[in-house]
């Protein structure tokens, strides 16, 4: 019996880092691929059943978190199923027959651009055009055919496009990665998780932050990240997004997580699932 075709949302347009990154989490499944314009409408796709997962950036190795993505898993309520770290080459992409000196106009993500700022300030006579992502960018020169314009996006987005590749790898940091996370509507939870990721709000009292912790410090839990986000409607009150590894069955996670509340107004666990390790990077 044929596997069912599982339907998967990102934002962007075939070509994305995005998409890439869909492709490579699910390779080797039947997968129907729907492309949304927002971050959010991915989200609300998922969680009123559209599609049954979501894929969306959650931060660049080079340029921080994606605080939009964070806020919006907070507000419905996602939870994370899994993660895949993608390597991000940008290249200057622009229709076969165009010269790298006379490119005037680029179009990309202010993403993509804020990690090529090395190449641009080598090349003053580009000038830079803000876009809904580096795909987007990438479809936009391809149908405008002039000379002139150019995107920066991945070679992915060059051969989807019909682009030629003017100059490869123009991102200042070389070891570029985004980390993506897939959302789902539903916890998963599966034996080979080992990462999870909560959300706390402290109390306002002296040492609320170190309290918390500590708890995970105390049972021997490695902590791997941490932001800080307002709350929305309250000034100056703040949530934390922290990952921590293991699973939810270890007794010293279940004892780090049943202390938490002491010191929280709120803690709620967005997913456990495995962490991609940084594949990509050990591969390359």
């Amino acid at each position: 019996m044929a596997e069912e075709t599982i339907p998967v949302g990102y934002q962007g347009v075939p070509g994305a880092y995005s998409h890439l990154a869909l492709q490579t989490y699910f390779a080797g499944k039947p997968v129907d691929a729907r492309n949304f314009m927002l971050f959010e409408d991915v989200i609300q796709a998922v969680m009123e059943g559209k599609v049954r997962y979501g894929v969306l950036p959650i931060e660049n190795s080079s340029t921080g978190e994606i605080t939009d993505v964070y806020d919006l898993v907070r507000r419905y309520g996602a939870s994370i199923v899994g993660e895949k770290i993608v390597k991000v080459e940008h290249c200057l992409l622009a229709c076969p027959g165009a010269k790298l000196e006379g490119i005037t106009e680029v179009y990309s993500h202010p993403q993509g651009f804020s990690q090529c700022q090395v190449f641009f300030k080598e090349h003053p006579a580009m000038r830079q055009f803000n876009y809904f992502n580096t795909a987007k960018a990438a479809e936009l020169v391809a149908q405008k055919k002039d000379p002139h314009m150019a995107a920066v996006a991945g070679a992915q987005a060059a051969e989807q496009y019909g682009l030629a590749i003017l100059a490869r790898g123009i991102n200042t940091n070389q070891s570029n990665y985004t980390r993506f996370i897939i959302l789902s509507r539903q916890r998963e939870l599966v034996p080979e998780a080992d990462k999870i990721t909560l959300i706390v709000s402290l109390k306002h009292q002296p040492g609320s932050l170190y309290r918390v912790l500590s708890h995970f410090a105390r049972y021997r839990i490695n902590m791997t990240n941490i932001e800080s986000r307002p709350i929305p409607g309250r000034p100056w009150e703040y949530y934390f997004h922290i990952d921590i590894t293991g699973h939810l069955t270890d007794p010293a996670v279940q004892k780090a997580l049943g202390d938490l509340p002491e010191d929280t107004t709120e803690c709620k666990i967005l997913g456990n699932y495995p962490a991609d390790h940084g594949k990509e990077e050990k591969e390359s």
